[in-house]
């Protein structure tokens, strides 16, 4: 299944490009789902897949229901300890979502795609949050998991046998062993979608009006994407005004945006495609209207993310012969006032101006330690030299 996820600065109508690009997958003859939590004009607002057009089916997220249904089942599986301390239970209609739920929702029905639950489909069209939030939404999945290893580690499950004696030895109760399934099950449904985020067939589409405050925002953006190995596979400019009026006010506009979109030309191009979606003069609304923004359909033929982003480099100080490993990763972008790096047993903690990412040391570099790091022509090299003590001696 080709997966299609949207987003682009808050207000730069990534729903209505969604929405877009979905209807020409399907008028392409792809069968199409489009997931969106924002309200579509002419879309059915039902939460289960429901026909808008031949071939498309829209599913409307929501994340209050999501919630209600969540808390519910927890407050079911610890019946018993709530049961212990007298709690009283929440009913459903009390229930109001807290900050987060929609993120948690989104990721929920991306789950549900992953393992099948929404089957039948050629292409999956995602209308995401805004840029940042997106971005923060997409490395959620490896970032919980992390947090359940760390907090849960698999290999103490398996000495549940000794837990009396270790809840005596310490003085405190041990995690019960529900709590251990329910953090495997967690991790399950994590790792199907951030499997659905880093297959090869998943590309991102972003969605910018031309202006100085969508430019700035786009030159971030392609920092963050690179830190978490995303690709995108087309830029839509939306909103775009006729180039030629007698109205001075008007001109003006339209002389800001071709300024802007030149630089996305030039700049962006060559690497990744822009296409100028033109202003209807009205919000659009229906079908009609979608398809005269004549938003290209999925390239079956382009790549998603192609595997690991980082690869590595040997190189040889021509001083004393000394060999490092250079572990690189592309960060177009990025500038080094901005890049904070920092060694943690396994993992290497990088933050790159607003965006931060964990990530696990390749095996062999393990054994190295870090010798220096640099950032030249939009790449990031750090330098490990193999440890002696660690490494094999030879003859």
């Amino acid at each position: 299944m080709r997966t299609v996820l949207v987003t682009g600065p808050g207000g730069a109508g990534r729903t209505t490009v969604a929405a877009a690009t979905a209807l020409a997958a399907a008028d392409r003859g792809s069968r199409t789902l489009l997931l969106s939590a924002e309200a579509i004009p002419g879309f059915p607002a039902a939460t289960g897949p429901t026909p808008v057009a031949d071939r498309l089916d829209h599913l409307r997220i929501d994340s209050g229901e999501h919630f209600r249904a969540e808390l519910t089942e927890l407050q079911n599986r610890a019946s018993g300890v709530l049961d212990l301390l007298g709690a009283g239970r929440l009913d459903g209609e009390e229930l109001t979502e807290l900050p987060g739920s929609p993120q948690l929702a989104l990721l929920h029905t991306l789950r549900r795609a992953a393992e099948g639950d929404l089957s039948g489909y050629d292409t999956l069209v995602v209308d995401l949050p805004p840029l940042t939030e997106a971005l923060a939404l997409l490395a959620l999945p490896e970032q919980l998991r992390r947090y359940l290893r760390r907090l849960l580690p698999a290999e103490r499950q398996a000495a549940r046998a000794l837990r009396p004696v270790l809840a005596q030895l310490a003085g405190v109760p041990m995690p019960a062993q529900w709590l251990y399934e329910a953090a495997a099950r967690k991790d399950e449904e994590l790792a199907a979608v951030q499997a659905l985020i880093e297959d090869g067939a998943t590309t991102l589409r972003l969605v910018a009006e031309p202006g100085r405050a969508a430019e700035d925002t786009l030159h971030t953006a392609r920092t963050g994407l690179a830190l978490h190995g995303l690709t995108a596979d087309l830029l839509v400019a939306s909103r775009v005004l006729p180039r030629h009026s007698s109205d001075p006010w008007f001109a003006a506009l339209a002389a800001q945006q071709e300024k802007c979109l030149d630089h996305w030309h030039q700049d962006l191009a060559p690497v990744l495609p822009v296409h100028e979606a033109a202003h209807l003069g009205r919000d659009p609304e229906g079908l009609d209207d979608l398809a005269a923004l004549e938003i290209p359909a999925p390239d079956e033929r382009t790549p998603g993310r192609a595997g690991d982003p980082w690869w590595t480099e040997e190189e040889q100080d021509t001083d004393d012969g000394t060999t490092t490993i250079a572990w690189c990763l592309p960060l177009p972008g990025a500038a080094k006032e901005d890049l904070r790096l920092v060694r943690r047993g396994d993992e290497l903690l990088l933050t790159v101006g607003p965006f931060h990412r964990i990530v696990r040391i390749a095996s062999a570099l393990r054994r190295c330690t870090v010798s220096g790091a640099a950032l030249a022509d939009g790449v990031l090299r750090v330098r490990f030299t193999p440890d002696p003590a660690l490494w094999p001696r030879t003859s």
